[in-house]
C-alpha cells in the first residue's frame, strides 16, 4: 500500500543524503521518515472519514447499540477480524483506534482491533505459511484473533473509560456538538465539510508531537539494536524464557512481515517456536513508540493496564504454542 512512500524514503536517505545502506543512522532515518509520513497520512484519512460517518450516525446511538449486549460478545470478535484485514503495524493501527474512540465505539471493542491488527494480516499469514507450514499458521491466526477478542472483553469489563485523557473527552464533546448542528440545520455534506476539516486539523495538531517522538524512538531502536541481542535469554532450558522474551520484545519495533525472518532465524538456532512467537507478538503488538502515541489518548495507568493484560495473554499463548508444537 505504501511502497511508493518507501521508495521516496529510500531515495531521500540513500541517494540525496548519500548515506550507506545498512548503516545505523541510515536505517534509523529511513524508518523515521517512512513511518512518520505514513502514520500522518493514515491519521488524516481515518479522522476525516470518521468525521463524515459521525456526522450522519450520532455517537450516542452507536454507543448505545453496542452497549446493549445484543451481539453477545460478537462485537469483540468482529473487531478482531477487522484487524486481520487491516495490514498495519502497532503504531499505524493507532489512527483507526482514535477514530473508533471518536466514533463512540466501546473501549474494549477498539482494544480488540488494536491488538489483533498488527499481529495477524494477510501478508504475515502468507509469510507464516512459507516459513512454518499450514498447521502452525492456522494455530497462530486463531491464537491472534482469540488474543484480541479475549483481551478486549477483559479490558471492557474493567470499565476503563475514565482513564482516557481529557483531550479525548474534548474531542468527543466537539464531535457531539458538531452532530447537533448537522441534525438541527439538516446540512448537506458539502456544508459539513468545513467543520469536519477544522476538527481534523485540531486533532492532528494535538497528536503530531507524539507521532514524531514515538517514531523517533522506534527509529533509534530499529537502527541501533542488533538483531541477536536478545537470543541468549530465550534458551529452551530456561523455564521463564517465554515471559522474558515477551518483556524484552517491548522496546523493539517492527511489523509482522519485518520480524518473521528473525523468528525463523531464532527457531533455526534452537529457540522453541512458542518462545519465538511470543517474542514476535511482543515486538509487533506492544512497543514503546505505540505507547508514546497512545499517551495522547490514554493516561499512563490505562496504558500500563493495556500492556499488562496483553503481555499476560501473549505469555500464555507462548506456553500453549510450546505445548502444542513440541
Amino acid at each position: 500500500m505504501f511502497q511508493w512512500l518507501q521508495n521516496i524514503a529510500d531515495w531521500f536517505v540513500y541517494n540525496l543524503l548519500n548515506l550507506e545502506r545498512g548503516a545505523h543512522l541510515a536505517e534509523a532515518l529511513n524508518f523515521f521518515i517512512y513511518d512518520v509520513v505514513k502514520i500522518l497520512i493514515l491519521l488524516f484519512f481515518v479522522i476525516f472519514s470518521m468525521g463524515i460517518v459521525n456526522s450522519y450516525f450520532p455517537i450516542d446511538k452507536v454507543k448505545n447499540y453496542l452497549s446493549r449486549n445484543k451481539l453477545h460478545g460478537l462485537e469483540y470478535l468482529m473487531a478482531s477480524l477487522f484487524g486481520v484485514v487491516t495490514p498495519f503495524c502497532s503504531c499505524s493501527s493507532v489512527p483507526l483506534f482514535i477514530g473508533f474512540v471518536r466514533g463512540g465505539i466501546p473501549l474494549g471493542v477498539t482494544f480488540s482491533f488494536l491488538i489483533t491488527s498488527p499481529l495477524v494480516n494477510e501478508v504475515a499469514i502468507g509469510l507464516f505459511v512459507g516459513l512454518f507450514g499450514l498447521k502452525t499458521t492456522i494455530i497462530y491466526v486463531i491464537s491472534g484473533v482469540l488474543l484480541g477478542t479475549i483481551s478486549g472483553v477483559i479490558l471492557q469489563k474493567l470499565k476503563l473509560d475514565s482513564f482516557l485523557t481529557p483531550w479525548v473527552k474534548t474531542v468527543l464533546e466537539n464531535a457531539q456538538k458538531e452532530q447537533a448542528i448537522f441534525v438541527v440545520q439538516k446540512q448537506p455534506l458539502l456544508q459539513r465539510l468545513p467543520i469536519i476539516w477544522a476538527e481534523v486539523i485540531t486533532i492532528l495538531k494535538g497528536i503530531i508531537p507524539y507521532v514524531i517522538i514515538g517514531i523517533a524512538i522506534g527509529g533509534l531502536i530499529h537502527g541501533y539494536i542488533p538483531e541477536g541481542f536478545f537470543e541468549k535469554y530465550m534458551d529452551k532450558d530456561n523455564l521463564f524464557a517465554v515471559p522474558i522474551a515477551t518483556i524484552l520484545a517491548v522496546p523493539m519495533y517492527s511489523n509482522a512481515s519485518g520480524i518473521l525472518p528473525i523468528v525463523q532465524v531464532l527457531v533455526a538456532k534452537g529457540i522453541p517456536l512458542g518462545t519465538a512467537i511470543a517474542f514476535m507478538m511482543g515486538v509487533v503488538g506492544l512497543s514503546l513508540p505505540e505507547a508514546m502515541l497512545l499517551k495522547k489518548v490514554m493516561t499512563l495507568k490505562l496504558i500500563a493496564i493495556f500492556f499488562g493484560v496483553v503481555t499476560l495473554c501473549i505469555i500464555i499463548s507462548g506456553y500453549l504454542f510450546n505445548l502444542l508444537l513440541q
